[in-house]
């Protein structure tokens, strides 16, 4: 009783103790229950037949009727398919390279070279995009773009990048890699800075030359981050990003470009079937809730590197 008791009373006594540090987290609390937590009461309507007039307790119950309708819908698998193509695509080539990158930064002795290559490519994080998407089709323009220009020059004829389905994926994920790699290197430029200088100098002693101190040091410090990080990765892979999409879309290429997000939005918002659009997003959180437990168990299993 008495332990009970003193368990009881120790809470309080620390918020009174602490209260300040507590005060300090409370907008961060209220926005997640406000932003993520309260939006989930309109989960419901997936399973309902809604309509505004009834609202969402007064909408008829339907089961898995919009679910259903969704995985008999022919664009089903084209929509899967887009999704998971560009997902994986980016993880193969947009992962690794932000690692590389941090490697071969780390290596740089001169610190104004240095902080140049990294302040230029951390700008490009910073545009919106809209400006990038409007300097992606500039770039790619078959009339005035310089990648055009460059292969008239060689005698070839303009390419229509924007409009060819088949080259949406690269141009996708290439434009993220220029736009984002140098901002995802931070973290692991963080790493590689909090190594401790003894082992680098050790293995100088030793007689390791640069490669393998790279190999035997640096990158297995950084392992531990890496799949932190590609477990994340795994566990947003239904969610390719829709504003971007949407702006890069076109009726040409739609037959690559289209994915679940665009899917979402133009039959949720244009076509104003919100339970059918709240059961295609569910299915979308599902799915990326289910592979975040599955890679998060296999790199505790494998590497013993885990988000819990």
């Amino acid at each position: 009783m008495t332990s009970g008791s003193e368990g009881g009373i120790a809470l309080p006594r620390s918020i009174r103790k602490n209260w300040d540090l507590y005060l300090l987290i409370l907008p961060v609390v209220i926005y997640f229950l406000l932003i993520k937590y309260l939006p989930m009461y309109g989960i419901q309507i997936a399973f309902k037949d809604f309509s505004a007039a009834k609202g969402i307790w007064g909408s008829d119950w339907v089961g898995m009727k919009h679910f259903v309708r969704f995985f008999n819908n022919y664009q089903f698998w084209t929509l899967i398919k887009n999704t998971v193509g560009i997902s994986i695509f980016q993880i193969l080539l947009a992962f690794p390279l932000p690692i590389f990158f941090a490697l071969l930064v780390n290596e740089v002795r001169g610190k104004w070279f240095k902080k140049s290559v990294q302040s230029i490519t951390f700008m490009p994080h910073f545009l919106s995009t809209v400006v990038l998407v409007g300097t992606v089709m500039a770039f790619l323009s078959p009339s005035t773009g310089l990648v055009n220009n460059v292969i008239r020059a060689f005698g070839g004829e303009p390419i229509y990048f924007m409009t060819e389905p088949g080259m949406f994926k690269f141009i996708y994920v290439f434009s993220d890699i220029w736009q984002n790699m140098g901002f995802s290197s931070v973290l692991y430029i963080a790493v590689l800075a909090g190594i401790d200088k003894h082992l680098y100098e050790a293995a100088m002693i030793d007689g390791a030359s640069k490669l393998k101190r790279l190999i035997h040091i640096a990158i297995p410090c950084l392992i531990p981050t890496a799949i932190i990080m590609l477990i994340f990765q795994f566990g947003s892979i239904m969610d390719v990003g829709f504003e971007k999409i949407y702006l890069m879309q076109n009726d040409l290429n739609r037959t690559s470009s289209s994915v679940i997000s665009t899917y979402v939005y133009e039959i949720g918002l244009l076509g104003s079937q919100y339970s059918f659009s709240a059961a295609v997003g569910l299915f979308n959180s599902v799915i990326n809730f289910v592979l975040i437990i599955i890679v998060n168990q296999t790199a505790k299993r494998v590497g013993g590197t885990s988000l819990w």
